[in-house]
């Protein structure tokens, strides 16, 4: 959660006057406490982590949820049944690299909460030329980063720099935000 990424979009949207939180799994809380590695946790205590968060939070309606790979591939499998306003996921891992996508697409064909999916154009997770074939669901909108790796960052020779495929990302989060209906 304090990566400079993580940091670099939290402080960006809360610049906004959007109400940013971040939070860790409990294996990532376990890594950074330890300065050791530790495996990462089964799905149920990644699932349920997040619906402890959107409970912590009012639940429901009123918030977007997301996150940076996994953090956002949790989110994106608890979204429907946590009737959220939006999801926005940084870097989704369509599939491992290397390997051809599986049941990570499952539950997005079916998707019907309002997504952004902010992706590298490169992202060894799932890049464009493999993603556009994808069967995905009419409520999910993938903003292209060009250039961009898993976390947006792009090589020299594109003449594109960090700082400028962090603030596209940023600025395609900010314009999906305005797209979602106001709530009651």
């Amino acid at each position: 959660m304090d990566s400079p990424f993580m940091a670099t979009v939290a402080h960006a949207l809360a610049n906004e006057s959007l109400r940013v939180a971040r939070f860790e799994f409990p294996y990532m809380r376990a890594r950074r406490e330890r300065h050791a590695r530790s495996a990462v946790d089964r799905e149920a205590v990644l699932l349920d982590t997040w619906r402890e968060v959107i409970a912590l939070f009012g639940g429901g309606r009123q918030l977007v949820i997301g996150g940076k790979s996994l953090g956002g591939r949790m989110a994106s499998m608890v979204a429907d049944e946590a009737r959220v306003r939006g999801l926005v996921c940084l870097g989704y891992p369509f599939h491992p690299p290397g390997r051809a996508a599986g049941p990570r697409l499952k539950h997005l064909k079916s998707l019907q909460t309002p997504a952004l999916v902010v992706q590298g154009t490169r992202d060894s997770f799932g890049g464009r030329t493999e993603v556009k074939d994808y069967d995905l669901s009419p409520h999910l909108r993938i903003a292209w980063i060009e250039d961009g790796d898993h976390s947006f960052k792009p090589r020299a020779r594109s003449g594109r720099t960090e700082h400028q495929n962090l603030a596209a990302a940023i600025d395609a989060v900010r314009d999906f935000l305005k797209t979602l209906p106001s709530i009651a």
